[in-house]
């Protein structure tokens, strides 16, 4: 399993929201240094932009992205007559973790065609929500999480790095995915038994509290969160194929028996195992 299959298991618990949303047009004198606290996306309309990140210096042009993850300070100037560009401030959690996507180097310039159509979703959304159109803002906030998914995607096949130089305090945060990897794989290779959170510490070489605690930190959930939505996510999929009766998969997944799963899956579902789907 790979650190960015998170998103893909616990894809109830993502939180993206857009604190703001709007476009500027800049002359070819504007400079600006600046760092954010949230997350920052630009698409240029127009122009062409240099933006500088401690000594390196990177050129967008008409059609690229820029992406800021929070607090990368950055001087921006404009390289041509002008330059017209779309910004979106936004935050994007996982759990109670609200800087997750700093594990992942993915600040920097995006070329538009690695995400093409997600742009043009993008850009259809945006016109809407400029002209207030009913559910407007919920159509923009879907296909940003969209174009999000798609870098995100084009990340983990080694499509896209971001070139923005990661500063020490998000090298910190990187730790914590890499030292849980080990814990990611062996819960899903155990996921048929009963798993307790006591020998998952014993894998990771840590004392119960301690890891609770750092798997929380670098996840946003506690382990037992985690395994319970796995456990929840495989039951629905096993339930969906119509192969397994309710005693195979409380056996699949490491229930004690029938009315333990049952019991779990309907706190999660709110429908019993047995009519779920119907």
């Amino acid at each position: 399993m790979d650190s960015l299959s998170i998103f893909n298991e616990l894809s109830e618990l993502v939180m993206l929201r857009i604190n703001s949303c709007s476009e500027i047009v800049h002359p070819n004198s504007w400079m600006e240094s600046k760092q954010h606290k949230d997350y920052d996306l630009w698409y240029i309309q127009a122009g062409q932009i240099e933006i500088r990140v401690q000594e390196e210096v990177y050129l967008a042009s008409e059609g690229d992205m820029i992406l800021f993850r929070p607090k990368l300070a950055y001087t921006a100037t404009t390289r041509s007559n002008e330059c017209h560009f779309i910004f979106t401030h936004f935050d994007f959690g996982l759990g109670n973790h609200f800087g997750i996507l700093d594990n992942f180097q993915l600040s920097g310039i995006i070329e538009r065609t690695l995400v093409e159509e997600e742009i043009r979703l993008f850009l259809e959304a945006y016109d809407q929500y400029k002209q207030i159109a009913p559910m407007s803002g919920f159509r923009l906030k879907g296909c940003l999480t969209i174009l999000i998914a798609k870098i995100l995607e084009h990340y983990g096949q080694g499509h896209y790095r971001g070139e923005f130089i990661n500063n020490p305090s998000n090298r910190i945060q990187n730790i914590d995915l890499e030292k849980l990897q080990p814990i990611f794989d062996f819960i899903h290779e155990h996921l048929h038994q009963t798993l307790r959170v006591g020998e998952l510490a014993e894998v990771a070489g840590m004392s119960e509290k301690y890891f609770i605690t750092y798997f929380k930190k670098g996840l946003g959930v506690t382990p037992g969160r985690y395994i319970y939505q796995l456990k929840m996510n495989r039951a629905r999929d096993l339930l969906y194929s119509k192969q397994f009766s309710i005693q195979q998969i409380a056996n699949m997944l490491g229930y004690p028996d029938p009315y333990t799963f049952s019991k779990a899956f309907k706190k999660y579902y709110k429908v019993p195992p047995s009519k779920f789907g119907w």
